[in-house]
C-alpha cells in the first residue's frame, strides 16, 4: 500500500476557529466545506483536517473530540525560530521552550478543539538517559 498523504480529523464544532488558529501557523485551505475543511502547511509537510459534528459522512461518528489521549507532534528543523513565529502569531504556548533530557528542544499548545500540539526539535538526548528503557530482545 502507497500512502498519498496520512492527516487526523479532528471532530469540533469549533471549525472556523481552528481554521483560522492553523492559518496563523502558516497552513493553508486545500479544501473547504460548511461542514469539513483540509489544511496543509504552506511546503507540503503536514496535513490536517476538522469536521463538524453535524457532519453528514461516517465513519467517523459525530463524537466531537474532547482534548484528551492526542497530541500531534510538529518535528521543526529549528525549535527556537518556530517558537518565536509561533509566539509572534499569539500562539497560546502553555509548554515554554524546553530541551528534554530524552533527546527534543520542545514547546506545546493547544489548539481551540483541544488538540495538544508539540512542536519539537531533535536534539541529543543526556548521555545514559535511554539506558534504562532500552528492550532488550530475549535469549
Amino acid at each position: 500500500m502507497r500512502f498519498v498523504d496520512r492527516y487526523p480529523i479532528i471532530v469540533t464544532p469549533k471549525l472556523a476557529d481552528c481554521r483560522d488558529f492553523w492559518l496563523r501557523l502558516k497552513f493553508e485551505v486545500v479544501f473547504e466545506a460548511s461542514w469539513f475543511v483540509l489544511l496543509q502547511a504552506e511546503d507540503g509537510s503536514a496535513t490536517l483536517a476538522f469536521m463538524h459534528p453535524d457532519h453528514p459522512s461516517t465513519p467517523p461518528g459525530p463524537e466531537v473530540f474532547g482534548g484528551k489521549g492526542m497530541c500531534l507532534e510538529l518535528q521543526v528543523e529549528d525549535a527556537n525560530a518556530a517558537y518565536e513565529e509561533a509566539t509572534a502569531a499569539g500562539m497560546p504556548v502553555r509548554y515554554p521552550l524546553t530541551e528534554e533530557a530524552f533527546g527534543q528542544l520542545r514547546f506545546g499548545f493547544h489548539d481551540p478543539s483541544g488538540l495538544w500540539v508539540d512542536v519539537v526539535e531533535q536534539v541529543e538526548s543526556a548521555e545514559g538517559f535511554w539506558d534504562r528503557y532500552r528492550v532488550t530482545a530475549a535469549a
